[in-house]
Parts: structure tokens; sequence; C-alpha cells
């Protein structure tokens, strides 16, 4: 049974080991949000963990240090490719569960990466764009639309969208009802970072 949802960022620099105490101000309210899962996290005590992410390492990583630190279950992690944002949500559709574990899903990825001149790909007007986009796809439970996204805004230098689609994948095939709780959006370095907080509501 599915018992967590959430969607988390994963730059380095949210680590204490890698992050400075000025890059861990200026992402004062992601750090917060993801302490908040945290503490859901272990309220809710899931035996299984399914982590989707475009990057390995720090991808899966990241948000496993906030929301799982030292957690002793069995982690399964889905490191998706280039294919498009549908492939992704039909191999969640396809994902097996086992009816006798409590399972928490985490997307982990980034929103644009193009938000300001100063980052790491400089500013493209396709990044904003792409990003309100999302929320709002997301807020609506559009599937069809964040399924398009892609090529919608393809200048969007995003790294979270196919990830995120295994992830809804999975909960379409569980015929659960979901409504996203956003706790937090901050890019102050020129990309994307979204926290969520999916809510899950059985038939």
């Amino acid at each position: 049974m599915i018992k967590f949802v959430s969607i988390c960022p994963h730059p380095p620099i949210l680590l204490p080991s890698i992050g400075s105490d000025e890059s861990a101000l200026k992402l004062k309210n992601t750090i917060k949000s993801l302490n908040y899962l945290n503490k859901k996290f272990k309220k809710i005590n899931p035996n299984s963990i399914i982590i989707s992410s475009p990057h390995p390492d720090w991808g899966f990583n990241v948000p496993l240090y906030f929301l799982a630190k030292n957690f002793k279950g069995e982690i399964k992690t889905y490191l998706t490719g280039s294919e498009n944002p549908e492939y992704y949500f039909k191999q969640g559709q396809e994902f097996y569960l086992e009816e006798d574990k409590d399972y928490a899903l985490i997307a982990s990825g980034d929103l644009s990466h193009c938000l300001k001149k100063d980052g790491p790909y400089g500013f493209n007007s396709d990044g904003p764009k792409f990003d309100k986009a999302l929320l709002k796809y997301l807020e609506k439970r559009d599937i069809k639309n964040i399924l398009k996204l892609d090529k919608m805004f393809p200048q969007a230098s995003e790294c979270g969208l196919r990830s995120f689609c295994f992830i809804l994948g999975i909960l379409e095939t569980a015929k659960l009802d979901w409504k996203i709780r956003v706790l937090s959006y901050e890019k102050p370095f020129g990309v994307g970072y979204l926290v969520a907080d999916i809510l899950i509501f059985n038939h």
C-alpha cells in the first residue's frame, strides 16, 4: 500500500558537507520543507522506498539524506533516461507493488535550470514558463498536459519531469486520488527547486 508520496529536489549543495551556510540560508524554505517531509516519513514509517531520479548518486542520495537518513527497509531506485515523459508514465503504471508492503514514493528532480542569466544555463523564457505550467498542471492533476510539457517548453532545461511522470504512473495504476501540496518553490541559483507533499486518498 502506498503511504507516502513526495517530490524533492536534489542539488548537492543542500548537503551540509557540500553546501555553505550562505547557500543553506538561500535555500532555507527548501530545507524546512524537506525536514517537514522527514517528520511525516518517520511517522508513517514505511518499510519500502521507491525513488526515481534522472541522475545516479546525488539524485538519490540528497532526498534520502533528508527524508530517510537512517532507513532500514528496502530501497528500490529507478533511473530515468532520455525517452519521452509518456514512456516513464507507462513504466510507472507497469511497476509492480507488493500488497504486503507499505511504500514511500519519492520523485527526485529539479525544475528548469535556466531561470536566471547567472544560472547554470543562462536564461531562457521556456524556463519560468515550464515551472509555472508544471505547478499548475500538478494542482489540476492534469496528467495529459504534464506529459506534453517537454514539447511545450523544449528549451526549459529541466531534469525532473520524467522522474515525476514515473511516480505519477504508479499512482495512476494504484487508482488513488491525490492532491498536491506545494511546500516550497525556490530558485536562488537559477534552478527551480520544488518540494511537494502529495496527499493520497483511497477510493
